[in-house]
């Protein structure tokens, strides 16, 4: 249980959870910005997050001590800092980045304190449960994996010469920036073992949320891991499927938000999704997108889930809105 200091300077409980159990699962912006929302909606929150990222300070770190890239995770414990002022000076410090010439010049905070509760603790569960208990956040972060990861890409359009060759990339950071087209991502070890409390904790919830993010390195890699992506299958919760608000430079450059859909289904044929979230300046043909939607076996829900600074991001108050009809928060 989380823990908060009172007026007198003891530590006390926190209230206690009240709404829908409802899981997240995702990485970086796309969840932070997904968890946001929900945040809106419940207090029984819990974050699963991808742990394949090698870019960075996540990257040095993973390289140094051999630990779980701690970035993803930061992002998500800071979006589920409250909204007073131990919440956001806390969320202000864990996103932190030193700036000098030494060797710690570009780490976040964040992650330096992640990677030592691992150490002290030896176990990642316990070491995030005890950060989250002192930034008081309002719901829980697990690791989807209990390894780091690798991605691996297969990628065409790489070559000049040769258009349609297709080459392999390795390594999240250089998937997410290629020039070329994803046709498909795999992960390497092929068969992870999950994190135990991500599964039970998706066996437990009225709703899972999928997405908004990187659609291959992010969301996709989710379904990649044979016991995560059995329990999706299995789960008897609402699956919402949020789509981005506009195709990532990168790995889904020119996609159309059917395509993500195809692409979804390309990798996991057998799931099946109750809820499609699109944004409707995204929506250049709605009968299309439908029609994705429904060989997922989803209802499309269109809205206005934008921020107004005409930034390609979601806004949390509007996606709460579509968040609490379809998850009945």
């Amino acid at each position: 249980m989380s823990r908060r200091e009172s007026s007198s300077g003891r530590s006390v409980p926190a209230a206690p959870r009240s709404g829908p159990k409802v899981v997240a699962l995702g990485g970086g912006h796309g969840l932070a910005a997904s968890l946001s929302a929900l945040r809106h909606v419940t207090d029984n929150l819990t974050a699963v997050v991808t742990v394949a990222d090698d870019g960075g300070s996540s990257g040095r770190l993973r390289r140094e001590f051999g630990v779980l890239p701690p970035g993803d995770l930061r992002q998500a414990l800071a979006a589920l800092c409250g909204d007073d002022e131990w919440g956001r000076t806390w969320a202000e410090v864990l996103q932190h980045r030193f700036e000098s010439d030494g060797p710690l010049a570009g780490h976040a905070v964040g992650n330096l304190l992640i990677v030592a509760m691992w150490q002290r603790l030896g176990a990642h569960v316990t070491g995030l449960d005890w950060v989250a208990r002192l930034l008081g956040a309002q719901g829980r972060v697990l690791p989807m994996c209990d390894v780091p990861l690798e991605i691996t890409a297969q990628v065409e359009g790489l070559d000049p010469n040769d258009p349609t060759a297709v080459r392999t990339l390795r390594g999240q950071s250089v998937v997410a920036a290629t020039t070329g087209r994803v046709l498909s991502v795999a992960l390497e070890p092929a068969n992870p073992p999950a994190c135990p409390e991500a599964l039970a904790a998706i066996r437990a919830a009225d709703g899972i949320v999928l997405g908004p993010g990187s659609w291959f390195t992010s969301v996709l890699v989710h379904l990649l891991v044979p016991e995560l992506s059995a329990v999706l299958h299995e789960a008897k919760g609402t699956r919402v499927l949020t789509l981005n608000l506009a195709p990532q430079a990168g790995e889904t450059r020119g996609f159309s938000p059917e395509r993500h859909l195809e692409v979804l289904r390309a990798h996991a044929p057998d799931l099946r999704i109750d809820v499609v979230v699109a944004h409707d300046a995204f929506v250049a043909d709605q009968p299309a997108l439908a029609a994705a939607a429904s060989a997922l076996g989803a209802e499309l829900v269109v809205a206005d889930v934008a921020r107004r600074d005409g930034s390609p991001r979601h806004d949390p108050e509007r996606l709460a809105q579509v968040y609490a009809k379809v998850l009945g928060g």
